[in-house]
């Protein structure tokens, strides 16, 4: 009867206006939910972007100073005065080849002042640079105006993406032609494609060339003009690329970015993103990250269900209030009728309340002192937290110090044995070699920057992303890191790969740290040796690479096995080791899906590290 009476009096009028305002309520919190979110995606987002930004930074800086170096050489100017006959030519081929694998760049060549190319590193190739004119290529035009040449394209001879960097080979002020340096950046789409967010990067036109969607590559954002398409079309930067924009529509902009709609074919629309941008100056590039706005659109249903929720349910209380303020206007008609009877009930109910009180007293105080009580012990268990939480930031404060301490003796002992190769050379004036041993030290310097991410990794239970890594040349790269002290010591080292293109899957840079480690471990052990041999064996078992370190040392004591991995644990003379290569060895093994173990052996020790391989014939396939 009440509900009846209740909904009676509300007219049609005025359940339209609870209705509007209730809408009016669900679009301002609607409103207000759609901004914030797009402030904290858009804060995401930019952390994201600027990390994009310093990696591509990063890949691009590596080589900048490679070509000048280069055209320092005097076998260039040399060469570009005089090229000689076949075999001086293929000579020079060798040398630029050589420098093209130390480097790991895609491509070196030199060209002449009209853009003809002489020599290339890719001589042997199926379709080599020799013999070709990119007199048209910008990054030629600038360094033939005494500039370093930046420039992006496709190959026209390869048909493969490439940044490329140019100088000026100068004979005194006269300019004689140029050296060019093409670094392969597939790899970045690679690193970056895992990611939720598109990443794009454009050149001037507005034609994008890197990106994490495949079916974008070589179309632009907006419409192109004509003159523009021309020009592109004209240097021939993406030779046969069918250059069509991408179909967006702009929603809002915002001082953090703006909102768009990108298209599909048909006009139906596909998704709505939020798309900010930064600037690279040095390389003419617009680098874009495109965030899916689903998420936030669902957090906006899920505010409005709550809100709507929040609103019925007040809705429904007034209702029972209301229902409850009827029952209480009858009761108190029923008072008036029965008043009489009541006071006597009343006066014993008086009584009935006082002991109450009295008792409610007593109880309310026994709870203060209660509650008091379990104040004083959270205040303890708080401070007692803290106190635990500061000791374990300080225990792995002092592990993770002691890590980079031993992590980065061994590429500074590298990088001075290589200074003072370089030092006698350039006295000898070997200029080569001593530009080879400054490329080593600029490889090493990398190193030891990464040291410090890998250490940060290890305490996030990550080792990187695992690749296909060649075996033969981590080896290589950790026999070339201890080389000085092999040569020192008078150390033989015998490599034997069966098959010699095994390859595993694992990170390249913390797989060569595991070798240095027990392989300086070996050469300390065998310093003292009349035999100083350390062998090098990797063979295949099932679907495992068995990679056997034996060094002819005096071998591990066996009280000492079982602790041999332990943190901290050496039998080294003072000074020379902190007992963690091992430890930080296993870690890192382990996060490649790996291990390592100590076998027993008749003499010397015996290292056996596990890890899986990779099917050649099915990546051939693939």
């Amino acid at each position: 009867m009440y509900s009846v009476n209740f909904l009676a009096i509300r007219s049609v009028s005025g359940w339209i206006t609870t209705l509007a305002v209730m809408v009016l309520v669900l679009f301002g919190v609607s409103t207000a939910t759609y901004k914030k979110g797009l402030e904290e995606l858009a804060e995401q987002s930019s952390v994201q972007l600027d990390l994009f930004v310093l990696y591509l930074r990063g890949v691009l800086g590596k080589y900048e100073s490679l070509p000048e170096m280069l055209a320092r050489d005097k076998n260039l100017v040399g060469f570009l005065i005089n090229p000689g006959g076949r075999e001086r030519i293929e000579a020079f081929n060798r040398y630029l080849q050589t420098v093209n694998d130390i480097s790991n760049a895609s491509d070196t060549y030199l060209m002449d002042k009209d853009g003809l190319t002489i020599a290339a590193s890719n001589w042997q190739d199926e379709r080599p640079f020799v013999g070709r004119n990119f007199s048209y290529r910008p990054y030629f035009q600038q360094a033939m105006k005494g500039q370093l040449g930046r420039y992006f394209a496709l190959g026209t001879t390869s048909i493969k993406r490439g940044y490329y960097f140019a100088y000026p080979v100068r004979l005194e002020h006269e300019i004689l032609g140029a050296v060019v340096i093409k670094i392969d950046i597939d790899s970045v789409e690679k690193s970056w494609g895992y990611h939720d967010a598109t990443f794009i990067v454009t050149d001037p036109e507005d034609v994008i060339f890197l990106t994490t969607r495949p079916d974008w590559r070589f179309r632009t954002i907006g419409e192109i003009s004509p003159r523009t398409l021309a020009l592109v079309k004209k240097s021939r930067r993406y030779p046969d690329a069918d250059i069509q924009p991408i179909a967006m529509r702009r929603i809002q902009d915002y001082p953090f970015g703006k909102v768009i709609n990108l298209d599909e074919q048909g006009g139906t629309t596909s998704a709505t993103v939020l798309q900010q941008f930064r600037v690279m100056d040095e390389a003419g590039w617009n680098v874009h990250i495109l965030s899916d706005t689903r998420p936030l659109r669902k957090r906006i249903l899920a505010t409005n269900v709550l809100v709507g929720s929040a609103i019925m349910i007040s809705y429904l209380l007034l209702t029972v209030l209301a229902q409850r303020r009827r029952r209480l206007a009858e009761i108190k008609r029923f008072e008036d009728r029965s008043r009489q009877a009541l006071q006597e009930a009343n006066e014993h109910l008086e009584t009935r309340v006082q002991e109450r009180t009295a008792e409610l007293v007593e109880a309310n105080r026994k709870l203060l002192s209660e509650i008091q009580e379990r104040k004083s012990t959270e205040d303890v268990l708080r401070r007692t937290r803290s106190e635990l939480v500061h000791a374990a930031k300080m225990a792995t404060l002092g592990q993770l110090s002691a890590g980079i301490n031993h992590e980065l003796n061994q590429p500074l002992a590298a990088i001075r044995s290589y200074a003072d190769n370089a030092r006698q050379f350039l006295e000898k004036g070997r200029k080569i070699e001593a530009a080879w041993n400054m490329a080593q030290i600029s490889e090493l310097t990398d190193r030891m920057a990464q040291i410090g991410i890998q250490l940060k990794e290890f305490s996030r239970k990550s080792s990187g992303k695992p690749e296909i890594v060649p075996l033969h040349g981590v080896i290589d790269g950790a026999l070339e890191i201890l080389a000085s002290g092999i040569l020192k010591n008078k150390i033989a080292v015998h490599v034997r790969i069966q098959p010699e293109n095994l390859q595993v899957s694992a990170n390249q840079v913390l797989l060569q740290q595991v070798l240095v480690n027990v392989l300086n471990n070996a050469m300390q052990a065998v310093e003292s040796c009349h035999e100083k041999e350390i062998a090098i064996d990797a063979c295949v078992e099932e679907d495992r690479a068995r990679i056997i370190i034996h060094d002819s040392g005096p071998g591990i004591a066996g009280d000492h096995v079982k602790e041999i991995f332990d943190p901290f644990f050496t039998t080294k003379q003072p000074g020379q080791g902190l007992g963690l290569g091992l430890t930080i060895s296993k870690r890192i093994l382990k996060e490649m899906g790996g291990t390592i173990v100590l076998e027993p052996a008749e003499s010397g020790a015996r290292f056996v590290i596990s890890l899986l391989i990779v099917d050649q014939q099915n990546e051939n396939e693939q």
